[in-house]
């Protein structure tokens, strides 16, 4: 077996990409989206009819509610590839308002459900602010399985865990990128500050019984994919995708859900303060996290303006 279908023995491998086409060859379980990723696809050749089709359909409404329609159009493309769940992200200026995320999220489901998707499908993508949480902690009670995003600290994941939170998506790259910005230097796999994150998470759950599942985001390359060999999940690009099926490297499982005795699995206060307070003290957190809604807030915008002029 190639080293793509060998991680897949130990982890549900997701596609991360709006290129619904480019994922059909290494045929995941799942896929995210991000606005990002969708802005991107749009502006392909490939994409552009399903696109201003899309628009034109809804061409009296609102440029927010055709957003809606275009990011549960490139879903529904994605769910005829795969067997499993798509997320679709919450529009990331939500990410400090509870019950405009409520909304737009109850909004999204009602999109797909009314497209005969149903929702056990569908992951809400939701910023892991204090906020976000409390939003998708909501939805889960109303049967609307989130994916918390931009997640860069343990208090973000144990706050989700408690809040019964489908899923989360610890940032792997992202992290590593502040680390070697802030240090000048390169990190092995082992020793990657993003890849030790997702490891401490996973070992959180697992050790106090959590359910919410461990996806591990945002790789810059194959080796912090498979240091992380036997996570829940690992969302990965079509370019890093193709890497590991050209592989022939054997993969052995880094992750086990075992329980564990260490300190530093603690258990950790996620009230509102402690929450606020230990985000506050992790300065790597707070940045990834705040750059990382300017960053989606700013594609959703050039978003919104392609809407306007097609």
């Amino acid at each position: 077996m190639n080293t793509l279908d060998q991680l897949k023995q130990f982890t549900i491998v997701v596609a991360d990409t709006g290129d619904f086409n480019a994922m059909r060859a290494y045929t995941p379980r799942d896929a995210t989206t991000n606005p990002s990723l969708i802005l991107k696809a749009v502006q392909q050749d490939a994409y552009k009819p399903l696109f201003l089709e899309t628009v034109a359909a809804h061409a009296n409404k609102s440029v927010e509610a055709v957003i809606d329609q275009v990011l549960v159009r490139f879903g529904l493309e994605i769910l005829k590839i795969v067997p499993g769940r798509v997320s679709t992200e919450v529009d990331a200026r939500l990410s400090f308002d509870t019950q405009a995320t409520i909304t737009k999220a109850r909004e999204l489901i009602r999109l797909y459900e009314n497209a005969g998707i149903d929702r056990k499908r569908i992951l809400i993508k939701i910023a892991s602010t204090w906020e976000g949480i409390q939003a998708a902690s909501v939805l889960e009670k109303e049967g609307i399985h989130c994916n918390l995003t931009l997640l860069f600290s343990p208090v973000q994941a144990a706050a989700c865990a408690e809040g019964g939170i489908t899923l989360i998506s610890p940032f792997v790259g992202r992290i590593l990128d502040w680390y070697k910005k802030r240090d000048g230097k390169e990190f092995s796999a082992e020793d990657d500050p993003g890849v030790q994150s997702v490891r401490y998470i996973y070992s959180y759950f697992k050790n106090y019984g959590y359910k919410t599942e461990v996806m591990g985001a945002s790789f810059r390359n194959v080796r912090q994919i498979l240091a992380l060999a036997g996570c829940d999940l690992l969302t990965i690009s079509p370019e890093l995708l193709n890497q590991l099926q050209s592989m022939n490297e054997p993969v052995e499982r880094k992750l086990l859900p075992v329980k564990v005795t260490q300190d530093t699995l603690i258990k950790l206060r996620t009230d509102e303060a402690a929450f606020r307070y230990s985000l506050n003290d992790d300065a790597m957190a707070t940045e990834k996290l705040a750059e990382g809604i300017r960053l989606f807030a700013a594609d959703s915008r050039k978003l919104d303006a392609l809407v306007a002029s097609a």
